[in-house]
């Protein structure tokens, strides 16, 4: 963990650069210290073909929303530190689309016990210091 799953509506086009989008939102919970091991790090997008925006009036109106999945045990300051650092992410990848047409940027963290999950991993091997 963490996993970070961003949704987007397909009229953005390629020209939103979502894989750039990934990288960087990598990058920036790989950059926290610590606090979120590099081999669990994830993100994914899923691009939407089927939504609608407020009243559906508008067909260029989009949204891009995130959600970052996260293990408890986190300081409540190391988790606003992440989340305000990829909220401001979001907003400057954004930036030229938010100056030119109706869109909506959301992020929510969702925090869940350990004990409801499964996991293996051998990715983690790789990035532990000997």
């Amino acid at each position: 963990m963490p996993h970070l799953i961003y949704e987007y509506t397909d009229n953005l086009g390629d020209e939103a650069d979502i894989e750039g989008l990934l990288r960087k939102s990598n990058q920036i919970l790989i950059a926290q210290g610590g606090v979120f091991p590099i081999g669990g790090v994830r993100s994914r997008a899923i691009r939407l073909t089927e939504y609608c925006v407020a009243d559906g009036a508008d067909a260029d109106d989009a949204f891009v929303h995130a959600t970052l999945k996260i293990g408890a045990g986190r300081a409540a300051e190391e988790k606003k530190k992440a989340c305000d650092e990829l909220f401001a992410l979001i907003a400057e990848h954004f930036a030229g689309e938010f100056a030119r047409r109706g869109i909506a940027l959301s992020m929510e963290c969702v925090e869940f016990s350990e004990s409801g999950t499964w996991k293996k991993n051998n990715i983690h091997a790789r990035y532990k210091k000997p």
